[in-house]
């Protein structure tokens, strides 16, 4: 099955990960540790609450205004 990780530098260090499809989310001091410990915790999710076969996700960015 192919899910989607969205990973971000963490402030402290490392990075976070997310996987929007189940919201499971986890962390690694690299991206390769993030992205395995994401798959795990996303497996393990999977094994309780199985996700129907649906459409790929769409991912994007956007700008918003702020005022400093």
């Amino acid at each position: 099955m192919l899910v989607t990780a969205i990973l971000t530098p963490a402030p402290e260090g490392g990075f976070t990960a997310l996987n929007p499809e189940t919201g499971t989310a986890s962390q690694g001091d690299t991206l390769d540790e993030a992205m395995a410990n994401l798959r795990e915790a996303v497996e393990l999710y999977l094994e309780v609450f199985p996700l129907k076969p649906g459409g790929a996700p769409l991912v994007t960015t956007f700008a918003v205004c702020v005022d400093a």
